[in-house]
């Protein structure tokens, strides 16, 4: 148990800097079409959003 005493909490962070959570709303439908073009390109819900969020402001 000491193990969990030394390591942080949480998900380790994906880059140097802390992330924000940004609350989204969306139909069943764009939901449903989300994971589906997330699955579609082996990617997770999250990394299919940043990636067209990229895309849309990039």
């Amino acid at each position: 148990m000491d193990f969990l005493k030394r390591r942080g909490r949480g998900r380790p962070g994906r880059v140097a800097e802390p992330l924000q959570v940004v609350a989204v709303r969306l139909t069943a439908e764009e939901l449903n079409a989300l994971d589906a073009a997330a699955a579609k390109h082996d990617m997770s819900r999250s990394e299919a959003i940043r990636f067209a969020l990229a895309h849309f402001v990039g």
